[in-house]
């Protein structure tokens, strides 16, 4: 059956840097104190950059490094939670940013697990046959929804984008995703009040549950991919807190594996968070072409999605 492959890919971060020790300056804490617990020593900021701003820039790199014209692109997905236009949405605001004339376009909002949820639902509809070029971006303003005062979440969070570019292919490039949600758990990552949102999230009971359910999901997505976790050549997590990956990947035991921990440089920024790892993986070598990757994905809701993936 045809299916999708991932061409190429693209990464945007503010040029702006916070650092532990400048954190420190505003509120109760210490650079020894958040690296123990998180593992995060700097997050990027977006001071004029918007959303789209941001998704722009990563989509922009994606669709230069694979070779295409805008007019190519007939499916733009934008993963995030943290967009304040309502409409027009985030998607045809990048399609007219890079001129992409007739694509179509949509955003979605699943947390953390977004961009998992959003690659999914653009290679099924290259599977069907539906497009035959997709942009898919995660891109997240964190800052916009952080509570300065909270030393808990405050420095966590982070700003930028990821994107990827899929193209249809006979080859099939991007496995069965495993995705699903626990109502029963939505309180435990959330944006609260509406109008002025602001992150919040029960840190220990989402640490338990991503430690417990996380290596078992991973194991599940490398079966439906016809792999086991000794395969990968990649593993990309969500990049919530450098403890919880570390969790997972000694759960997992896939010792070959490349593990992304851009958590430490851009600390936590939600859907952007793994095609930003992962960009910047294969940006730099690290990642060869043509292993595969698997991707890791939970939050609110709380969601997980998660697939393995051939990197471009």
């Amino acid at each position: 059956m045809p299916g999708s492959r991932i061409i190429a890919l693209g990464h945007y971060q503010p040029e702006h840097v916070v650092t532990n020790d400048e954190l420190a300056r505003t509120i109760d804490t210490s650079d020894e104190w958040i690296r123990r617990r998180t593992g995060i020593a700097t997050r990027h900021l977006a001071r004029e950059e918007s959303v789209t701003d941001m998704a722009a820039g990563a989509a922009g790199k994606a669709l230069t490094s694979a070779g295409l014209l805008p007019a190519d692109i007939d499916l733009v997905v934008v993963a995030t939670c943290t967009a304040m236009d309502r409409c027009p949405n985030i998607a045809t605001q990048v399609a007219g940013r890079l001129g992409i004339p007739a694509a179509a376009g949509y955003d979605v909002n699943n947390g953390c697990a977004g961009f998992c949820t959003a690659l999914a639902t653009a290679d099924h509809a290259l599977r069907a046959g539906a497009a035959r070029h997709a942009l898919v971006i995660g891109a997240e303003k964190m800052s916009d929804v952080t509570d300065w005062t909270d030393r808990s979440t405050c420095v966590l969070l982070g700003d930028g984008a990821g994107a990827a570019v899929l193209s249809a292919a006979d080859d099939p490039g991007i496995g069965p995703v495993v995705w699903g949600s626990d109502p029963t758990q939505g309180q435990a990552v959330r944006l609260n009040d509406a109008w002025q949102p602001h992150f919040a999230q029960e840190g220990q009971a989402v640490y338990r549950w991503a430690t417990t359910e996380m290596p078992k999901l991973a194991r599940e997505a490398c079966r439906r991919a016809g792999i086991t976790p000794g395969d990968l050549g990649a593993i990309v997590t969500h990049q919530a807190n450098l403890r919880i990956i570390e969790v997972i990947i000694r759960d997992l035991g896939a010792e070959r594996a490349v593990v992304a921990r851009d958590v430490v440089d851009s600390g936590n920024t939600s859907a952007a968070s793994i095609p930003l790892a992962l960009a910047k993986l294969v940006e730099r070598g690290e990642v060869a072409s043509g292993v595969p990757a698997l991707l890791l994905s939970f939050g609110g809701g709380l969601s997980w999605a998660g697939q393995v993936v051939t990197s471009p």
